[in-house]
């Protein structure tokens, strides 16, 4: 919603520059975010579609995928984590975390992730987060179906 607000300020801003004579607008991108689900808008529409998600997750799973064998590690997956330079052993909690996720992504068990099961547990979070399923989801949509209790009916709360 903030964002939109700065949106419509810069805009109200623009248009007289715009109209100026002898004055060349130049165009400027939309600052692309860097967290959260929309550092995957890669067309900067204020949306992140199917596609744009999938493409970001494949990425991402490239990106862990350290030795490029395909799969991941349970190191390979936390290997970040603890690389943020911080060098803090992770608390029990932490471990027991990693360990549960790591289970949840592994559906067959076999001690590693593979890219299938990488992309199964993406599109999933995706589902999820697309309440009105129109296969496109934001921030707010998808801090909306974060929120929900499961089985709660998408017009709840609202």
């Amino acid at each position: 919603m903030l964002k939109l607000v700065f949106l419509a300020a810069a805009l109200l801003v623009a248009i007289p520059a715009l109209a100026a004579p002898d004055v060349e607008p130049t165009q400027t991108k939309p600052t692309r975010a860097t967290k959260g689900i929309m550092r995957y808008d890669a067309d900067n529409d204020g949306m992140v579609d199917r596609s744009e998600w999938n493409a970001g997750q494949e990425a991402r799973f490239r990106q862990l995928d350290t030795d490029n064998d395909g799969k991941l590690s349970h190191d390979e997956l936390f290997a970040r984590a603890s690389a943020s330079g911080r060098n803090v052993t992770p608390s029990e909690r932490q471990i027991r975390r990693r360990a549960a996720y790591f289970e949840r992504l592994d559906s067959n068990r076999d001690g590693i992730v593979s890219q299938e099961e990488f992309m199964a547990l993406a599109d999933g979070n995706f589902s999820r987060c697309d309440l009105n399923k129109d296969g496109r989801t934001d921030t707010a949509e998808c801090r909306q179906a974060l929120r929900r209790k499961p089985g709660q009916p998408v017009n709840a709360g609202r």
